[in-house]
């Protein structure tokens, strides 16, 4: 195994868990209920999560465990060590379908559990939305209740090649090139959708000037530098986490 690997690894793994801290501090996953994952470099078919039942505020890279594609423990914990089965189910088939996809994010939002109950579209309304234009997706089905992989194989595809998915009557799930553009954009999303639930009536802007904003959002690196920011805000000691 490279060094580089390695150091790719624990990048990883590090903004998982302060992923996990960020959303614990803003009231997020007091019930448990959410999940971040990220593919491993090397063992491409396996993810990183966080081992359950733990709370978020207390995540470590060290609570972490490697799920194979199978769904077991093959390292961090025993074998028989629990995992969110949901976690698994949901996030393991995006990453097989999405090689490009590093990180995943999914929890249960005080805006984006009612928007996605509501099944509108993200429309153009404010600056941030428009980092979403036509980059989301909506699963558009009753599966509240993630049982199997079957379904998370169905929101992956539902998913395509966008950035964001309301799971309708659920909640938010983002994506990211890295673990901390998927925490940055999934918070960004819980944003757009206050917006949208807020102005109901908002009026959109242009599909042209949505995406000269979207496009520009992008150039600025808009996610990784936003990551750095909640970092900032949410563990002022990012060590905490090593």
């Amino acid at each position: 195994m490279s060094s580089e690997i390695e150091r790719e690894r624990q990048k990883r793994k590090r903004e998982i868990a302060l992923g996990y801290r960020i959303f614990a501090s803003l009231r997020w996953g007091d019930l448990g209920d959410g999940h971040i994952t990220a593919s491993d470099p090397e063992l491409t078919d396996h993810i990183w999560l966080l081992r359950y039942p733990y709370g978020f505020e207390k995540a470590t890279m060290r609570d972490l465990v490697l799920v194979g594609p199978d769904g077991t423990v093959v390292e961090g914990g025993a074998p028989d060590v629990e995992i969110n089965t949901t976690a698994y189910y949901i996030h393991h088939p995006i990453h097989e379908a999405r090689h490009d996809v590093v990180g995943v994010a999914h929890t249960h939002t005080p805006w984006g559990t009612p928007f996605a109950a509501t099944r509108r579209p993200i429309e153009p309304i404010t600056q941030e939305a428009c980092s979403f234009h036509d980059r989301w997706s909506l699963f558009d089905e009753e599966e509240v209740q993630i049982l199997g992989r079957d379904s998370g194989v169905r929101i992956a595809a539902s998913l395509g090649d966008n950035t964001v998915s309301i799971l309708a009557n659920h909640g938010l799930l983002s994506t990211g090139p890295s673990v901390g553009e998927a925490i940055s954009a999934f918070v960004t999303l819980e944003r757009v959708c206050e917006a949208l639930m807020k102005a109901p009536n908002g009026s959109s802007i242009s599909d042209e000037a949505a995406i000269i904003a979207r496009d520009d959002l992008a150039e600025m690196r808009a996610f990784q530098v936003s990551f750095e920011f909640l970092v900032s805000r949410h563990v002022p000691d990012p060590s905490v986490v090593e």
